[in-house]
């Protein structure tokens, strides 16, 4: 009922002194695009769709929490987190003990 939106993203994880590079090299599943039907549906709607999806991956495979972003645009992929609509970064916990 013209409420639809599609929202690009990207899930990026950081490469040293190199910046960040697209997580998972060319695995389509942390980019792509989702088309939502509310207007509820924003872009942080859509980047808790990908964390939960990151961290379940993440406890079935055992992994830690590692340092991730994940950075959504509207309509069409941007180049970074400069020209998107919504970024989270996740950074894992540090324990100094």
């Amino acid at each position: 009922m013209g409420t639809e939106r599609v929202w690009a993203y990207r899930v990026e994880e950081p490469h040293g002194s190199h910046g960040w590079r697209p997580h998972g090299g060319p695995s389509h599943r942390w980019r792509g695009r989702v088309t939502t039907e509310s207007r509820s549906e924003d872009a942080t709607y859509v980047a808790a769709l990908i964390v939960t999806d990151l961290v379940t991956e993440w406890k079935v495979n055992g992994v830690t929490q590692q340092h991730m972003r994940v950075i959504v645009w509207t309509d069409e992929e941007g180049t970074g987190p400069e020209d998107a609509a919504f970024t989270l970064e996740i950074q894992p916990k540090v324990d100094g003990k």
